[in-house]
């Protein structure tokens, strides 16, 4: 299945093979800008930001021989939202080394709002000070509430704010695919 295959209420956006086209081209990107990647760290916000993040530092380390830090970021008690929201557990956030005087990459899965972004910037800085900070997202669906945009990006889509944009990748969901569906 290609980009934009109908399956019972949802449009299939991204297949397995386009997502991984997507995350060459990203990783790519990433090299490029980041030369030498010696000082790069990958920071995977979770939940399927995490496998993404982990899947670029491979392409990464397969295109330069750098082996690329990759760490996870849970940021459930940086939302703005946390009191409005459905408590969640917070999970382990593990930074695989000093973030200062190393380039940062935040790799989501859907930049929206902006506002998981902000949180997750907010976080980091517990952390350390980065040279840069820089987003990949596999998918930019736009809306955005803050002022806050994608250095890397996999695919862009046109959505209403009723439609819901669902990843789903192997390594949780036991399938690569985007679909897009009415709400």
């Amino acid at each position: 299945m290609g980009r934009g295959t109908k399956l019972a209420g949802k449009r299939q956006v991204l297949d397995a093979a386009s997502i991984e086209q997507a995350l060459q081209r990203i990783s790519r990107e990433i090299v490029t800008r980041n030369t030498p990647a010696t000082r790069l760290v990958l920071i995977g916000i979770r939940t399927r930001g995490v496998p993404l993040a982990m899947r670029l530092g491979t392409l990464i380390k397969n295109d330069t021989g750098t082996d690329i830090p990759v760490g996870t970021i849970d940021i459930t008690l940086y939302r703005d939202d946390l009191k409005a929201r459905q408590s969640r557990p917070v999970q382990a956030t593990h930074i695989p080394c000093p973030l200062d005087a190393r380039h940062v990459v935040l790799v989501d899965d859907v930049l929206y709002t902006g506002r998981t972004i902000r949180a997750a910037m907010d976080a980091l800085t517990d952390f350390g000070r980065p040279l840069s900070v820089q987003l990949a997202a596999l998918v930019d669906r736009g809306h955005r509430e803050f002022p806050i945009q994608a250095d890397y990006v996999g695919t862009s889509l046109e959505t209403a704010h009723d439609e819901q944009v669902r990843v789903q990748v192997s390594e949780i969901d036991g399938q690569d695919a985007v679909t897009l569906k009415a709400c």
